[in-house]
């Protein structure tokens, strides 16, 4: 009886962790203090950024690696302060380490606070990319930059939180499994009963 209960609540637990909306943000971290698909303009402002490949990869959103290169890409910002909404916004995509541009747009002004870049084949070749994101001001001087790198062409890789999402699916399978099948549900009570008694 109390492994079914033990069982029963860790289901629970599974469940609401599953359901967390903390576990499925960006890098599986909470909140923007740790969420890696940021800029930051100044202190405790920033611009969220998220890269997709929706002719190769229509459900998934990228941050720091995009997996395929000469596939169109499209990188969205969305401003996090309204205040930005007002000043012209420059951005430009260079290949590191040496510099050349491979996206250019000029500094307009983005009223809707959110930005959609659109690379018809995205980069041409693998390897590490800078995005430089200039906020102009009235005066030079008064300009906000910000970087932010990512990696392109090495292919999908899986995330440790997408692998402990697909261990929690597989657990809570298993636990629908154990309540529904008798005979099951008699080997797992056994093998439960046998390490209780060790």
């Amino acid at each position: 009886m109390m492994s079914k209960n033990i069982m029963r609540t860790s289901f629970i637990a599974l469940l609401s962790m599953l359901f967390s909306a903390s576990l499925w943000a960006h890098g599986g971290a909470a909140g923007t203090d740790t969420d890696q698909c940021k800029f930051e303009l100044e202190p405790e402002h920033w611009i969220h950024y998220t890269a997709y490949q929706p002719t190769a990869y229509p459900a998934e959103d990228f941050c720091g690696n995009i997996p395929k290169t000469g596939v169109l890409t499209q990188l969205v910002f969305d401003y996090q302060d309204v205040r930005y909404r007002n000043r012209s916004v420059e951005f430009e995509v260079t290949k590191e380490p040496e510099g050349k541009r491979v996206f250019f747009q000029e500094a307009k002004k983005h009223k809707s606070g959110t930005v959609v870049l659109k690379l018809p084949n995205g980069v041409s070749e693998p390897g590490k990319y800078l995005i430089h994101i200039t906020l102009k001001g009235r005066t030079e001087g008064e300009n906000l930059d910000a970087h932010m790198s990512f990696v392109a062409g090495q292919g999908m890789s899986t995330s440790s939180t997408n692998l402990f999402i697909y261990f929690l699916f597989l657990l809570a399978g298993l636990y629908v499994v154990y309540l529904s099948h008798a005979g099951f549900k008699a080997k797992v009570d056994s093998l439960l009963s046998k390490a209780k008694d060790v």
